[in-house]
């Protein structure tokens, strides 16, 4: 097996019993020393002293006199924030179950987005650990990796948003592409690498660059791929078994249920349900469909038995795609206990 995503602190962590990834000194260590909370030279006595308190056990209790001890109140703030965040992995356990619960019945999200999707790069780490196909770890980025749609003469083309804001910007060429820019001069084209069964073998050495694309077109491997990672996700969270197949369109007189995996897909799919009209400029945001069936009938509420839970994800007005990978924890028909 190869390497990949390194950044994603998996070196940091360990597993439990159940499979699942423990809060362990060396990650939070790692957060303790992120820019935004490690002190610079001109830092006051006490935030030194706090850092190194931490740094030494990243359990050690903090009160609110030491934060107002710091003279600079931004940091005090930092500080406020990555202890809120440390207590809550704390309290779990696991990073799973930290996950988890931020999305359960009445919980009140205080934890910034950016921490979140670094908890899902850990969580979607561990439970493709052990793939081979690079297609399945590239269409994995997805779920915690703001996607730039291409679209037109038949394409169908997602590439990381990040990084296509910066070729964008530099022209492929960092910080000497930003001066020329500055300059005026004209960034030269750049495209980046679509992967494929053919040259899926790249993803490995580029894993943490996030500067390949895929096709997302209905019968492409990529869009596969995807379904095999949404299984993942399922089976890691719910010990259920589902099948999950991309679809180009849903016919189904008895539509039950369905799940929108971001925000976008969610109210178009509603308002479908609810029969309303949507015109094709809504439709054509929808970018992959999906036919979800359960493999034990038991694992479902009653109503639900034998009956398809369809799929969606769709690009927001700016071409993006923000997947919401917590709606498939909380919006599934599974029988309690599962």
């Amino acid at each position: 097996m190869r390497a990949f995503w390194k950044s994603s602190g998996a070196h940091l962590v360990s597993r439990d019993g159940n499979g699942w990834l423990t809060v362990t000194p060396d990650l939070l260590r790692a957060y303790v020393t992120r820019p935004e909370i490690h002190p610079v030279e001109e830092s006051c006595p006490a935030e030194h002293a706090l850092f190194e308190k931490l740094m030494a056990d990243p359990f050690a209790g903090v009160s609110e006199a030491d934060l107002a001890a710091i003279v600079d109140p931004d940091a005090a703030d930092n500080y406020r924030v990555l202890l809120g965040f440390r207590d809550h992995l704390a309290a779990h356990g696991t990073i799973e179950g930290a996950y988890a619960a931020l999305f359960g019945k009445g919980a009140a999200i205080a934890i910034p987005p950016m921490f979140i999707d670094q908890m899902v790069h850990l969580i979607c780490h561990n439970m493709l650990r052990s793939v081979t196909d690079p297609l399945r770890l590239r269409a994995g980025e997805l779920f915690f990796r703001e996607q730039a749609v291409t679209t037109g003469e038949g394409q169908l083309m997602l590439a990381d948003a990040e990084i296509v804001e910066t070729y964008a910007r530099t022209g492929g060429l960092g910080g000497l592409g930003a001066l020329l820019a500055e300059a005026g001069t004209p960034a030269r084209a750049v495209s980046l690498d679509v992967i494929g069964e053919e040259n899926a073998a790249i993803y490995w050495d580029r894993s943490d660059r996030y500067d390949t694309a895929i096709d997302f077109r209905f019968t492409e491997p990529a869009l596969d791929a995807f379904a095999r990672v949404l299984e993942s996700w399922v089976r890691h969270f719910h010990g259920v078994d589902v099948r999950i197949q991309p679809q180009q369109s849903i016919r189904d007189a008895k539509w039950s249920w369905h799940v929108g995996l971001d925000a976008e897909a969610t109210r178009i799919l509603n308002r479908l349900y609810e029969g309303a009209t949507v015109g094709d400029a809504e439709l054509t945001r929808i970018v992959a469909l999906f036919r979800l069936d359960f493999e034990r009938r038991g694992d479902v509420i009653d109503t639900m038995r034998g009956k398809p839970v369809w799929l969606a994800l769709a690009m927001g007005a700016d071409d993006k795609i923000r997947m919401k990978p917590q709606n498939l924890l909380t919006n599934l028909p599974l029988r309690r206990g599962n």
